[in-house]
């Protein structure tokens, strides 16, 4: 009985993972249909992404890169 019961409560976690992998997709898709439609418009999708992986990071983390990412462009005469 317990080797049922374990093999239909994990059924039930692959069953719930493949429903959130699918819409996880359809997700996807909707991101990918945004960024198509900014670029139509004149917007530049990669400045667009990076925007939204700062927005996702705590400020002190953005600061660090920031500074980071200040220093070694100084260092390459990239002002």
């Amino acid at each position: 009985m317990t080797d049922n019961v374990s093999a239909e409560q994990l059924l039930q976690f692959i069953e719930r993972i493949e429903r959130l992998e699918e819409e996880k997709r359809a997700f996807m898709d909707d991101i990918k249909d945004v960024y198509a439609e900014a670029k139509s418009t004149g917007f530049d999708v990669k400045t667009m992404r990076t925007i939204v992986r700062l927005r996702k990071m705590e400020k002190h983390h953005r600061d660090e890169a920031d500074a980071l990412l200040e220093t070694y462009r100084n260092a390459l005469g990239l002002h």
